[in-house]
């Protein structure tokens, strides 16, 4: 039961970050591409929530975090008063960086000069 309960405080913790971080106002942030909040996991007591970012377009990942740290406070009064917990959890937020990866593999298969698939019909 507390599993699901925290999947469904995840989900909801992710809508509010995934609405909130459009306004966010520290250009090293609103500066960047496209922010994608991919994932968030938060620990049994809500005391922290881990946060997944990608980002497209990122062009310096350290000032991009540094701007997300002094976001945090903001960022967790939006979720305290969005949403009824108990505690509002800390963000910890980190990059990920799997659209990327995808994209990289998908252009290295593009590449590649396999011969087309031909069925056989008889």
């Amino acid at each position: 039961m507390a599993s699901n309960r925290i999947g469904r405080i995840n989900d909801d913790i992710q809508r509010v970050l995934s609405d909130r971080l459009r306004s966010v106002k520290d250009p090293r942030v609103s500066g960047q591409g496209m922010i994608t909040v991919t994932r968030v996991e938060t620990t049994g007591d809500l005391r922290y929530a881990k946060v997944w970012l990608s980002v497209f377009g990122l062009q310096d990942e350290k000032e991009f975090k540094k701007g997300l740290k002094s976001a945090s406070g903001w960022l967790r009064r939006e979720i305290g008063s969005t949403l009824t917990l108990a505690y509002t959890p800390e963000l910890v937020f980190e990059i990920d960086h799997s659209i990327e990866y995808g994209a990289k593999i998908n252009g290295i298969l593009e590449g590649l000069n396999l011969p087309a698939d031909e069925e056989e019909t008889e």
